[in-house]
């Protein structure tokens, strides 16, 4: 029941920052926002009686945003190109990406991370690896993705780059 009351408290100031609308009504829309989904939650016996352990290494996982969001600006330049380009040159293409996750937690975010590059999406996942959609594919995007499986892995506890 603590850990229910703390999670009111956090997401009814979390709705206050984020909304930036301190009006009675809005912050009354609010209030019953998070204690419906609360007790849903709570329901589902998603608060109290399950956690989940930490999985990923924080200091690596904040690297990763980072590096992620970098790569996420370039490949919307590219893109870019290609939709601007007179003959665009799209070169549609599904292959399949290994992954070396142990973990589904980190298999999530790579497959994740794959779909919210602009130009590739997370079409399929299995036990080994994904099927992976390029719309403008090049042999460097299994460099690039092969790359992104490695600093994947690393930011699982225990893992290196």
């Amino acid at each position: 029941m603590l850990r229910t009351i703390g999670a009111f408290v956090f997401l009814i100031a979390l709705w206050l920052l984020l909304s930036g609308i301190y009006k009675p009504m809005i912050i009354g829309f609010g209030a019953a926002s998070v204690l419906v989904a609360l007790l849903v939650v709570r329901r589902m016996d998603g608060v109290d009686e399950d956690r989940v352990d930490q999985q990923l290494d924080a200091v690596a996982s904040i690297k990763y945003f980072f590096w992620l969001m970098a790569e996420i600006a370039k490949a919307n330049w590219n893109v870019t190109k290609v939709i601007l380009a007179p003959r665009m040159p799209i070169r549609q293409h599904l292959f399949a990406v290994p992954h070396s996750q142990k973990t589904d937690l980190a298999q999530v975010v790579f497959a994740n991370s794959i779909t919210l590059t602009p130009g590739t999406i997370t079409v399929e996942t299995e036990s080994d690896g994904f099927l992976v959609h390029a719309v403008a594919y090049s042999t460097d995007d299994r460099a690039a993705l092969a790359d992104m499986n490695r600093r994947v892995a690393a930011i699982e506890r225990g893992g290196s780059a």
